[in-house]
């Protein structure tokens, strides 16, 4: 029987993230060695990563960083496959290496991001399938937004207080105003807009919108000298529904959001919103 004792095991398990029994073993086949059973623990772990691969990861954190002064700011989500995995500390720590990492080289899109060095001689890549393979559990990380110039901010939510935020909100306003910041940041995360403004709505989508309320309208038997002003009305609903500044304010549905933003004397330059798994 190999020389280990249960302080081996506890400090290969924090080295690792592994489970017990497969600390156990690895010390087993190592002869008590620590630093050996951990090689011994990534090399199964990374030939565990293909087999995860078709494996589905739903669950995870979204992580925020901002600068001091709010003139930056970043969103990364990374998912996994269980919430148990989630909330534990390792898995939180690589979701927050990876939101400095792109806090530090504003890669172009993920696939710069992925490409990217984060360690001497590793890339992001090579990073998250070291996660997969400490974890034990498929690791994805598949979505980040990051703001620069204005007046930057973030609110993030819990869906399961248990758990790290599984929604995240990054907004930048063009002068500074924290309140508002915050308010519209937590209207975003409730409500969920697709687009800013109006202007943002690519014109294929209003013009399916305007045939689909054409079309229902014709079918619910509409007079034809009406069908115009009713087609633009639900056009209307549907900009009311999917744009920001067009929705009702979630803390004053008589206002829009447009109108609170007009009334603090500020302008929203862009949002972006990361729910885990959608």
């Amino acid at each position: 029987m190999a020389n280990y004792t249960a302080a081996d095991v506890k400090k290969l398990r924090e080295l690792t993230g592994a489970g017990m029994m497969d600390c156990k073993k690895a010390l087993d086949e190592s002869d008590g060695n620590v630093d050996k059973a951990v090689e011994l623990l990534r090399v199964k772990g990374q030939k565990g990563v293909a087999k995860r691969e078709g494996r589905s990861a739903e669950n995870g954190a979204v992580i925020s960083l901002l600068a001091d002064d709010n003139t930056s700011g970043v969103l990364v989500e990374l998912k996994c496959e269980t919430d148990f995995v989630a909330k534990g500390d390792k898995f939180q720590a690589v979701a927050n290496t990876l939101a400095n990492h792109v806090a530090k080289t504003s890669p172009a899109d993920l696939e710069a991001l992925l490409a990217s060095e984060i360690e001497s001689g590793k890339t992001v890549q090579a990073y998250v399938d070291e996660a997969n393979a400490t974890l034990g559990e498929k690791i994805v990380l598949d979505r980040f937004a990051q703001f620069t110039g204005g007046y930057v901010a973030a609110y993030m939510h819990r869906t399961n207080p248990d758990l790290p935020p599984q929604i995240g909100v990054l907004v930048e306003l063009d002068k500074e105003n924290a309140q508002v910041a915050k308010d519209v940041a937590q209207h975003i995360a409730a409500f969920a807009p697709k687009y800013l403004s109006r202007e943002d709505v690519p014109a294929e989508v209003v013009e399916s919108e305007r045939r689909v309320a054409e079309e229902t309208s014709r079918n619910e038997g509409k007079p034809e000298a009406a069908l115009p002003k009713i087609i633009e009305g639900r056009v209307n609903g549907f900009f009311k529904e999917a744009t920001l500044l067009d929705q009702p304010f979630a803390k004053d549905n008589k206002k829009s959001v447009q109108k609170v933003l007009d009334e603090a004397g500020v302008s929203l330059k862009r949002f972006a919103r990361i729910k885990v798994g959608i």
